[in-house]
C-alpha cells in the first residue's frame, strides 16, 4: 500500500515502500492515473484527514493507493526550504534504531555526535554550516514540546533525546535553514520534528535489544554490552483516544576519556613511584603526551515512560496532552594503565615514567555517579476546518526535577568505597514555551500564518561538598551559578500562490529578548550579573517556480538572529570582590542564510533529485577563544567577527531502482566555511570554522527480495574537520582529536509471522577507529525481537 501526504510547500508528498519518509513531488500529475478530482484538491489540502481509494495500473499490477493526512506535526503549513524526512516504517527496515537520534543518521548534510548507546550529555546535533560545538543552532521538538536544550551552546548542552523512543515515533520532519517566520534565530542550522503515533484501534508492542561493541583502544581491549526493553499500549474509543509506552535501556559504554600528561610536563629526577604501562602517544597538535588510563566508562540505565491523550472536542478540534518521564542512573568507571613494581595499578601521586617526574592529581583518574530525573508536559488544543481560519494553543514545560552529580575528590582506591567528594546539584534547571497560533486562508490564492511564543530558560547550579561523595548529603557551598532568559515573539508569513507556476512566501519575525537574574557565588559571597534586554526583527522570504510536470526551482533567504545562552552570558569567575572574564557587552550572533534549489522528479514519481546551493554570512559568531587584544590574554565566549560559508547539497532518492524492491538514496555535501575577519584573535582568520567538515556524504541501499525479508546497507563519511579556531589540531585521530571516518552499517529484518519479527544489525562494520573529541562505537552488533498486536 502507497500512503500520499501533501506538503506544507504546496506541492504533493508521497510516501513510497523506500529509503525516505516522503517524496516531493512537483506536480500532482505525477501520480499519472490518480482521480482528477481527487488529485486537484491535493496541494492544497496539506495534512488535513482526507482520504480516498482508487486503483492504479502499473506494469499490469494492481494497487491500492490510500491518500492520508497522518498525525499533523508541529511545523507550519506552508514550508519555504528544503525538507527532508523519514518514517517509521523505513527507520525499522534500514536503522539499527536504539536511541531517538538514530533517525536522522543518514538524513543530508546532518550528524549527531552519539559516542555510545544512551549517550545523553554529548550528543550534539551538526547541520551544514554549524558543528557539533553549535548546540544552539538548531531546534529538535517532539510533537511540539521543545527538546533543544537552550541554557547552552556546546557539547553539554544536547538535546533531550531521551524523551522520545523508536518505536513511539512515526516519522521525523527536518526543515533546513532559518527561513520559517515560526521559529526563532536557534534555527539557522536546522529544525527537527519528531511526530510520535496515536493509535486508531487497540494495540500492543512489545521490543528487546540486545547490542554488543568490541572496543580496542590505547591500552582498553574489552567487550562492552547493554540491552533494552520497551512495551506500549494504545487504543481509540470514541472521541479519546491514548498511549502508554515504557522502555529502559541499560548500557555499558566504552571509556571516552583518558587521562594524560605531555611529555614536557615531566621533571628529570628520580623520585616519584617508578611505573610502567604508559602508551605513547601525541595530542592533536602533535605534542609528544602519555596517556596513562582510561575514564568515563559509563554503565548508564535509563527509564522512560510516555503518557499521551487525545481528545476530539469537535470534529473540527482536538486536545491532547503528553508527559514524559526519564530517569538516568549512571556510574562512571577507571581503567588505569599503569602498574608499580609490584604490579598494583596506580591512579594517583607523584610517579616516574623513564626519568621523569609527573603529578598525578585525584581527580586526573575519578570516577562519578549521575542521579537524574526529568520531566516534560505538553499540552496542544488545536482546530483543523481547514477552512477560512485555523488556530492552535499550546504549551510545554520541561523541569529538572532532579539533577545530581557526585564526583570524590580523593583518589582511588579510597575513593571507591566513599571519602570526601562535590555535589553538583541542577534542581530547578528548566524551561517552558507557550504558543498561539493562526491561520488565516482567505482564498485559494492565499494562506497567511502568524502568531506569538514564548521561551523561558532557567539555569540552576549548585556546587557543594560533601564528606561522603557516594552517600551523603551535600554540606558547605563550593560555588554556585544561575541566570535566566526570555524570549517573545510575533511573527506573520503569507504564501501567495500568484498562479499554477508561481508562489511566494513572505514573512518576519519581530523578538524581544531578556537577560536577567544572574550571579554567580564562591564559597561565601554571591555577585550579580548585569541585566540584558535586545530587540531584533528578521525578515523571510522564498520562491517557487514550477517549470513543468517534472522541473521545480526555490529560492530562499532568511535572517537568523541567535541570542546568548544563559551559560554564554552568565559566564566568568570571582576574584576577591569582583566578577572576572566575563563578557558584559557579549553580541548576539546574526545570520543571513540564502539556499537556491533545483529539484527533479524521476522515474514517474518514483524518485527525486534534488541540487541546493546555500551561502550563510555570519557575524558575532559565539565561540570560546582567545583575546590576544588584552594583556593577560583572556580566555571565554567572545563575539568572532565574520564566518562565511558557501556550499552544494545533492539529494537523490528512488524507489525500484533497477528491480522492483531496490530502494537508494544518497546525498552528498560540500561546505566551504572560513572565518574571514575576527579582530581579537588574528591567526583564526582565514581558517575553516571548526567541526565543519568540507565533505559529508551518505548512501542507503535497500533491498527487500520477499514481503517477509528487509536488508539494508548503509554507509556514511565526514571529511577532515578541526576543533580549534586556529586549525592547530592537525592530528585528529587521538584523543581530543576531531577525524574523518568512513563507516558502513548493514541491517536485516525478518517478518517471522504476522506479530513476530526479529532483525540483526552490524553498525560500523568496517570497525573504523574515529574521533570526536572522544572516540566513536566501533564495530557493534544489534539484535532485536519484536511483537506487535
Amino acid at each position: 500500500m502507497t500512503s500520499i501526504q501533501c506538503s506544507r510547500a504546496g506541492s504533493t508528498r508521497f510516501a513510497l515502500p523506500a529509503f525516505s519518509a516522503v517524496y516531493a513531488v512537483s506536480s500532482v500529475s505525477a501520480i499519472r492515473t490518480m482521480s482528477a478530482a481527487v488529485a486537484a484538491t491535493l496541494p492544497f489540502m496539506c495534512a488535513s484527514s482526507f482520504a480516498a481509494e482508487m486503483l492504479t495500473a502499473d506494469n499490469g499490477l494492481t494497487e491500492r493507493v490510500v491518500i492520508t493526512g497522518g498525525r499533523p506535526s508541529s511545523l507550519p503549513t506552508e514550508i519555504p526550504t528544503t525538507i527532508e524526512g523519514i518514517n517509521a516504517k523505513t527507520m525499522e527496515q534500514t536503522i539499527n534504531a536504539i536511541d531517538a537520534e538514530d533517525a536522522l543518521k543518514y538524513l543530508p548534510s546532518l550528524l549527531v555526535r552519539k559516542r555510545y548507546v544512551g549517550d545523553y550529555n554529548h550528543a550534539v546535533l551538526a547541520t551544514r554550516a554549524s558543528g557539533t560545538g553549535n548546540s544552539a543552532r538548531s531546534l529538535v521538538y517532539a510533537d511540539g514540546v521543545l527538546l533543544s536544550n537552550l541554557l547552552g551552546n556546546g557539547a553539554s548542552f544536547t538535546p533531550r533525546w531521551g524523551l522520545v523512543t523508536p518505536e513511539e515515533i512515526e516519522r521525523v520532519d527536518v526543515l533546513y535553514g532559518p527561513f520559517s517566520a515560526a521559529y526563532p534565530g536557534n534555527s539557522a542550522g536546522a529544525v527537527v520534528d519528531y511526530v510520535t503515533r496515536m493509535p486508531k484501534q487497540f494495540e500492543a508492542h512489545a521490543k528487546v535489544i540486545g547490542f554488543t561493541e568490541n572496543f580496542n583502544i590505547y591500552g582498553t581491549d574489552k567487550t562492552y554490552s547493554g540491552k533494552q526493553l520497551s512495551a506500549t499500549l494504545g487504543s481509540k474509543q470514541g472521541e479519546l483516544s491514548w498511549w502508554l509506552n515504557v522502555n529502559q535501556l541499560d548500557s555499558e559504554g566504552h571509556p571516552i576519556a583518558f587521562a594524560n600528561k605531555l611529555l614536557s610536563a615531566g621533571i628529570n629526577s628520580t623520585a616519584g613511584k617508578v611505573v610502567t604501562g604508559a602508551i605513547a602517544d601525541k595530542n592533536p597538535q602533535n605534542q609528544d603526551w602519555w596517556i596513562l588510563g582510561a575514564t568515563g566508562q559509563y554503565h548508564t540505565i535509563q527509564d522512560h515512560a510516555k503518557i499521551k491523550l487525545a481528545y476530539e472536542i469537535t470534529p473540527a478540534i482536538i486536545a491532547s496532552y503528553t508527559f514524559g518521564y526519564w530517569r538516568n542512573n549512571m556510574n562512571s568507571g577507571v581503567e588505569s594503565y599503569l602498574r608499580d613494581v609490584s604490579g598494583n595499578p596506580v591512579y594517583s601521586g607523584d610517579i616516574n615514567i623513564n626519568g621523569k617526574k609527573y603529578t598525578l592529581s585525584a581527580t586526573d583518574m575519578s570516577n562519578s555517579k549521575n542521579q537524574l530525573e526529568h520531566m516534560t508536559h505538553g499540552i496542544d488544543v488545536k482546530s483543523h476546518t481547514k477552512g477560512v481560519f485555523d488556530w492552535e494553543v499550546a504549551a510545554s514545560l520541561y523541569d529538572y526535577s532532579k539533577d545530581i552529580v557526585r564526583a570524590p575528590t580523593v583518589s582511588i582506591p579510597a575513593a571507591e568505597t566513599g571519602g570526601a567528594g562535590r555535589i553538583t546539584d541542577g534542581a530547578g534547571t528548566g524551561w517552558n514555551t507557550l504558543a498561539l497560533k493562526g491561520i488565516w486562508r482567505p482564498n485559494a490564492e492565499h494562506t497567511t500564518e502568524f502568531g506569538y511564543q514564548r521561551e523561558a530558560y532557567k539555569l540552576r547550579t549548585l556546587v557543594s561538598n560533601t564528606t561522603d561523595w557516594i552517600n551523603a548529603d551535600a554540606s558547605s557551598r563550593v560555588s554556585a551559578f544561575q541566570g535566566n532568559t526570555t524570549l517573545q515573539s510575533v511573527y506573520a508569513q503569507d504564501a501567495w500562490r500568484i498562479n499554477p507556476q508561481w508562489k511566494t512566501i513572505l514573512g518576519g519575525r519581530f523578538e524581544q529578548w531578556n537577560a536577567d537574574n544572574g550571579t554567580i557565588s564562591n564559597t561565601s559571597s554571591t555577585f550579580a550579573f548585569t541585566a540584558r534586554r535586545e530587540s531584533t526583527f528578521s525578515p523571510k522570504a522564498a520562491l517557487v517556480f514550477k517549470a513543468n510536470e517534472d522541473w521545480t526551482y526555490k529560492a530562499s533567504i532568511g535572517r537568523a538572529v541567535r541570542m546568548p545562552t544563559v551559560s554564554e552570558l552568565y559566564q566568568g569567575t570571582v576574584s576577591t570582590t569582583t566578577i572576572v572574564n566575563n563578557d558584559p557587552d557579549l553580541k548576539p550572533e546574526k545570520s543571513w542564510t540564502t539556499e537556491w534549489s533545483a529539484e527533479r522528479v524521476l522515474n514517474e514519481g518514483k524518485g527525486l533529485l534534488r541540487a541546493t546551493a546555500f551561502v550563510e554570512r555570519t557575524k558575532d559568531a559565539l565561540y570560546s577563544q582567545t583575546n590576544t587584544l588584552v594583556t593577560p590574554n583572556i580566555t571565554n565566549i567572545q563575539n568572532v567577527d565574520e564566518i562565511h560559508t558557501s556550499g552544494l547539497e545533492i539529494a537523490y532518492q528512488e524507489s525500484d531502482f533497477f528491480t522492483r524492491g531496490l530502494d537508494v538514496a544518497a546525498s552528498l555535501t560540500y561546505a566551504d566555511s572560513t572565518i574571514t575577519k575576527n579582530d581579537k584573535f588574528q591567526a583564526s582568520v582565514g581558517k575553516w570554522q571548526p567541526r565543519v567538515p568540507q565533505w559529508r556524504a551518505n548512501i542507503v541501499v535497500s533491498y527487500k527480495p520477499t514481503e517477509q525479508l528487509t536488508t539494508s546497507l548503509g554507509v556514511r563519511y565526514s571529511g577532515k574537520q578541526y576543533s580549534s579556531l586556529d586549525n592547530s589540531d592537525t592530528n585528529a585521530f587521538t584523543y581530543f582529536g576531531f577525524s574523518s571516518f568512513l563507516v558502513a552499517d548493514v541491517r536485516v529484518r525478518y517478518q517471522i509471522a504476522r506479530q513476530w519479527s526479529a532483525s540483526i544489525g552490524i553498525d560500523n562494520i568496517n570497525n573504523k577507529k574515529y574521533w570526536a573529541f572522544h572516540p566513536y562505537t566501533q564495530r557493534s552488533v544489534v539484535g532485536e525481537l519484536k511483537f506487535d498486536f
